[in-house]
């Protein structure tokens, strides 16, 4: 393999080269941490005289191949061979013939965009951009299509981004030093992290090269976090390196980890023909620019390559309304009154929390119900409940404002329920097969309708300015599946409706600049970059009182920011005080959402719930703006823990920490927390008589599923 440097750009600690083979014309990416350019070996040039395979001579075939920084396909090219037709579109001969037509540099005093423009023989067009902010460690991508011929064209694959030469500190095929990362997700129990040796996924190269291998996974439908994160991590266990990229896309998308020669290569982007059943068809003079993607590498630890994802979220998180600033506390009525709020249920709540550090009081699901519907199938027409509210919800909201409180109201826009009135309006629904897409009892709008947006901005938009609330809630409890119609594909119908589901996003923040926004699907189906950033924060899951919720909150620091993660602590009269602790505790690796029956509790339990409010103020800018890291000891089950977790959380500036502390079933004596340099403990949640010894933080465990939260400054 003829490779040679192109161009070498350093943002921070890290360079970016992009490589050319001369011999065909293409243009790969590498990221490299710049302290380890000299640990870079050349690769072997061919696999050689094979062992134990006496009777094959020495093989002709390179070891490498230069991986394209960009992935596309046309329908009408020739398909992959090296047998992974069906399993990756990857490296197709649309991709082969594109060569570089320019490189330039877009320079700002915020961000420096590389722009790299590649072109075929047939008119195909790829604009390549890598954005590097100032502020940021990773870096943005984002690829464009353009036809420039003159007749049309129809893409089946389109990648985000490719990143290839995985591992460059290895002259082989890397054998036992390269994992895969990446994250699993189903209802209530988000985040489960999956590491596996390249072996294991059965990704060792073939003897010959003559083999194509992929491991190929994703989501379709309009869950994007339903089965797995929208994440794929690739680390040198040796060399002590990671790689990795987080998809900006709440459709069908897809990660490939892909294995032909020595070196590995990861891309995703949008979810194609074969997984997606997507199709394109692009006239003369048309593009399509394919999701945003975040990349970086990282000398160190999965963590250390996960700091540096999550913290190009904050750049969006910090557009949102003032009153976000500073993590305000937020109740929720959902566990309260179960899909039966009422306003002098509601104002039940407001004068509990009268005088308290909570500031949003959410009014969630069953509002609109009547004596034939309920909560989960009785939304679409959106007119208030005059049985529950018999004021209107107007007076509702002006009552919870005049106790202090922000008002808000929980809507599932996007779906309509079969008992609704909306779920007959088919014409501005989305359709599959000649039919309304019907999931149980839900049908979708089709936002792209302009009936549909028009009945949308009246029932929700002009609701929310009218009755002056401030905080909306957005729901979403099923996918609308693999497509709906559209000319070109039902996965291009379904690209289309998330973009006009992005839209109206944007236009609620437009007409309501002042709305603080809520992204809720099922709890967190929906929890990937793009949402995050028209949203000032997500619900984390729907574990609402569940003893694993500490678990499912901790392995969200890895993939989104804690500023936007919503805990729920949901609390009883019939609880301990231990069990009351527990709940509020897990509320700090994150935004403390309160539940459940406030009204009732205790004033004993009250002061406990306020203890933990005031500590909570104290901890949010740590909470805000830091780095996490986890210790524990959990065992494998979530549902059923066992031994113990802390997550410790230092502040950006390094002054400040937070440690928080859950233990489960056969919880050991005393739970001890690593610590760098001294530190002193300035207060504790609830008493537990933690004490500093050498570098470590030591809190004793007085039984099964207790906590401890603990808030430190640097002596």
């Amino acid at each position: 393999m003829s490779v040679e440097i192109l161009s070498t750009y350093n943002f921070g600690d890290t360079t970016i080269r992009y490589l050319h083979n001369a011999a065909i014309g293409r243009i790969g990416l590498e990221l490299i941490p710049t302290a380890l350019l000299d640990k870079v070996v050349a690769r072997r040039k061919t696999v050689g005289k094979l062992p134990f395979v006496d009777s094959v001579p020495e093989l002709d075939c390179p070891a490498s191949a230069l991986d394209s920084l960009v992935q596309f396909k046309l329908v009408g090219d020739p398909y992959p061979g090296a047998f992974a037709q069906g399993h990756t579109m990857r490296n197709s001969p649309s991709v082969d013939g594109l060569k570089l037509e320019e490189q330039k540099v877009d320079k700002t005093p915020e961000a420096t965009t590389i722009i790299t423009v590649l072109r075929n023989s047939k008119g195909c067009r790829i604009e390549h951009r890598l954005t590097a902010r100032t502020g940021e460690s990773a870096f943005e991508i984002v690829s464009r299509f353009i036809n420039d011929s003159d007749a049309p064209v129809t893409l089946e694959m389109l990648s985000s981004f490719s990143l290839g030469g995985i591992t460059p500190f290895a002259a082989d095929d890397a054998p036992g030093r390269l994992q895969a990362h990446r994250f699993r997700s189903v209802w209530s129990a988000e985040g489960r992290l999956e590491t596996r040796s390249i072996e294991e996924l059965h990704l060792e190269r073939s003897w010959s090269g003559a083999g194509a291998f992929s491991e190929r996974f994703g989501q379709v439908g309009t869950m994007p976090v339903r089965r797995w994160f929208p994440f794929v991590a690739i680390e040198d266990a040796k060399a002590g390196v990671c790689w990795g990229a987080q998809l900006a896309w709440a459709g069908s998308w897809q990660m490939e980890v892909f294995r032909q020669h020595d070196d590995v290569c990861i891309s995703g982007g949008l979810a194609d023909r074969e997984f997606g059943h997507w199709l394109k068809q692009l006239a003369p003079g048309e593009s399509i620019t394919a999701p945003p993607a975040n990349l970086a590498c990282a000398q160190g630890s999965l963590d250390d390559l996960c700091d540096r994802l999550t913290a190009m979220q904050n750049r969006a998180a910090d557009t949102h309304p003032e009153v976000e600033h500073d993590l305000p506390i937020v109740f929720n009525e959902w566990c309260t009154t179960w899909g039966d709020p009422q306003h002098d249920k509601v104002l039940a709540i407001a004068n509990r929390l009268k005088d308290s550090d909570v500031r949003y009081l959410v009014i969630d699901a069953g509002w609109y119900k009547d004596d034939a519907s309920d909560w989960s199938s009785g939304h679409g027409d959106w007119i208030p409940s005059p049985k529950l509210f018999p004021q209107g919800l107007a007076a509702t909201a002006k009552a919870i404002r005049d106790v202090g409180l922000i008002p808000g109201l929980w809507f599932e826009m996007e779906t309509v329920g079969s008992q609704s009135a909306a779920f007959s309006l088919i014409d501005h629904l989305l359709h599959r097969d000649g039919q309304p897409i019907t999931v149980r009892e839900r049908r979708f709008w089709n936002l792209n309708d302009k009936g549909a947006i028009d009945y949308l901005t009246r029932k929700v938009i002009d609701l929310l300015d009218e009755c002056n609330f401030g905080y909306l809630k957005v729901d979403y409890n099923e996918t609308a599946g693999f497509g709906c119609v559209d000319t070109d594909s039902l996965g291009e119908g379904m690209r289309k409706q998330v973009l006009a589901s992005y839209r109206f996003f944007e236009k609620i923040r437009e007409r309501l600049p002042h709305l603080i926004i809520e992204n809720c699907a099922s709890g967190g189906h929906r929890l990937e970059p793009s949402m995050l950033a028209r949203t000032a924060m997500s619900s984390f899951s729907d574990a609402h009182e569940l003893v694993e919720i500490p678990i499912i909150a901790a392995n969200l620091h890895r993939l989104m920011l804690p500023r936007q993660s919503q805990i729920w602590a949901v609390l009883h009269r019939a609880d301990s005080d231990q069990r009351l602790a527990y709940s509020l505790a897990a509320t700090f690796l994150g935004r403390m959402c309160l539940s459940g029956e406030i009204a009732e509790l205790s004033s004993k339990q009250w002061d406990l719930v306020l203890r933990a409010q005031k500590l909570y103020r104290k901890t949010a800018p740590v909470i805000k703006y830091g780095t996490s890291r986890r210790f524990s000891e959990p065992g494998e089950s979530w549902r059923h823990p066992r031994g113990w977790q802390a997550v410790r959380r230092i502040s950006t500036d390094g002054n400040s920490a937070l440690v928080v502390i859950h233990t489960f079933q056969d919880a050991p004596k005393e739970v001890r927390i690593p610590l760098s340099d001294a530190w002193t403990i300035v207060e504790e949640f609830p008493l537990t008589a933690a004490t500093i010894q050498g570098h470590e933080l030591v809190c004793p465990a007085d039984a099964d599923f207790c906590s401890s939260v603990v808030l430190l400054k640097r002596s």
